[in-house]
């Protein structure tokens, strides 16, 4: 891993190369980390692997010209040359107009995000934990358990120097019956948060409930669709939650800004200090992340700016932009939707007789406006009549406008945090939703 003194001497290495060649301002951001994955399928591990890897990414900026190098080689010459090749890079390429001066230091509230023992989690643990949700399934049992730490840093020539250290684990498993299946999954930054037991549980629970699925017709139903299903389908809309994106018009929110665009129960925002959230609080360029309310009531209010589109604007930066060079600006990467006081029993008897989905997958976009998605169910997909599940169905596939589906939510649970395939993970509610469009039935 690297320590501070490693960062700074780096730095330096790369500060001198460029002041060699007459160039004054040099960013750099390291990364380095420990991660570790043990998976199983058909109840048996079957892989257990880990990782420590460490690259360093070299940005310089000549007048308004700018380019970056990275290099997985953290010795001094290859630091040197990686310097030399981003000068070489940036005298070649284009004046960009808009692009700022390298960001000033500013004060950064370090992040909690460190747990020693998920940073020490043994791959014995982790084996006994699969063990244990094995166990519990009694099936045919596959998934993982995984934990990383890692530590980065970004410094510059304007004498920014943050610093982030992070763990994290994840535990997913599926329950496999003969035509049927569970899935549960969770990720925290510390491992003692994850109930892997409990997920087990979960997951072999919806496989026998989703046993023997029947067939139902497509069409518009009242539908519950639980946190990882929220997550991954409203995921969907937060690269156009971006002053960039805004500017580019390749946003849906583009002429409707003073709209109410979702219903007036919907308030959503980004806050990299929640509780349940994690990653660094500071960007690509070393600025410190603000809190934003990106939706209140159903009404839009604030949108991320990088440096770049705070400097078109006029505006203040919050903190949200990518490393430069990219081509997307900037975006929301702690999302917080705001639930209600339901609990999961409230709302599956608010549902009456309805649909209940566990998780998505093989989302696509179909109309960028209106953010309509397409994708199916999979994994535990239920009847719901009186409050009960009545039994398993064959699974949907589904052509839903999010918009739409934000406008029909009845009922939410309290937020927590969620962990999907198709999206960042995020802190968010189950949603009744009163009106939900399947439009095909699979034959699984």
């Amino acid at each position: 891993m690297i320590d501070e003194s490693n960062a700074r001497a780096w730095f330096d290495w790369a500060l001198h190369e460029a002041r060699k060649h007459g160039v004054g301002d040099v960013e750099m951001s390291l990364h380095a980390s420990e991660s570790a994955l043990t998976r199983f399928a058909n109840n048996t591990i079957h892989q257990n692997v880990s990782d420590e890897s460490g690259a360093a990414s070299i940005r310089v900026a000549i007048g308004k010209r700018t380019a970056r190098v990275s290099t997985n080689r953290l010795d001094e010459a290859s630091l040197r040359r990686a310097t030399a090749q981003a000068i070489d890079l940036a005298r070649a390429n284009e004046e960009d107009p808009g692009l700022p001066p390298m960001a000033p230091p500013e004060a950064i509230a370090p992040g909690e995000r460190w747990d020693a023992e998920t940073a020490a989690l043994s791959a014995e643990a982790r084996a006994g934990a699969v063990r244990e949700a094995i166990g519990a399934i009694g099936g045919s049992a596959a998934g993982i358990y995984s934990n990383e730490r890692s530590t980065q840093f970004l410094l510059n020539s304007n004498g920014v120097f943050a610093r982030h250290d992070e763990t994290g684990a994840t535990f997913s498993v599926t329950a496999t019956a003969s035509d049927s299946s569970g899935w549960a999954k969770a990720s925290a930054v510390r491992a003692g948060d994850i109930d892997t037991l409990a997920l087990a549980r979960s997951a072999s629970e919806k496989a026998a409930l989703s046993k023997a699925p029947r067939r139902m017709d497509p069409g518009v139903y009242r539908v519950i669709l639980e946190p990882a299903a929220v997550l991954d389908l409203v995921g969907q809309i937060f690269g156009d939650c971006s002053a960039t994106a805004l500017d580019e018009e390749r946003s849906f929110l583009n002429g409707r800004f003073d709209e109410r665009i979702f219903g007036s129960n919907i308030t959503i925002r980004d806050d990299v200090r929640h509780p349940l959230q994690d990653g660094a609080p500071f960007d690509g360029e070393g600025v410190a992340r603000r809190a934003l309310t990106l939706f209140e009531n159903g009404y839009p209010r604030e949108m991320p700016y990088s440096r770049s589109a705070a400097l078109r604007a006029g505006r203040p930066a919050t903190g949200h932009g990518y490393a430069l060079p990219n081509d997307v600006g900037e975006s929301p990467v702690n999302v917080v939707i705001e639930g209600g006081s339901s609990t999961m029993p409230e709302l599956m008897a608010k549902l009456g007789r309805g649909i209940l989905v566990t998780r998505l997958w093989y989302i696509r976009e179909v109309d960028p406006f209106r953010k309509v998605m397409t994708g199916m169910t999979r994994d535990g997909t239920f009847f719901v009549d009186g409050g009960e599940i009545q039994h398993g169905v064959r699974n949907f596939r589904f052509n839903v406008s999010v918009v739409d589906l934000l406008n029909a939510v009845e009922a939410m649970t309290a937020p927590g945090r969620a962990s999907g395939e198709e999206s960042f993970d995020m802190v968010v509610p189950a949603m009744l939703v009163g009106e939900f469009p399947f439009t095909e039935v699979t034959m699984f």
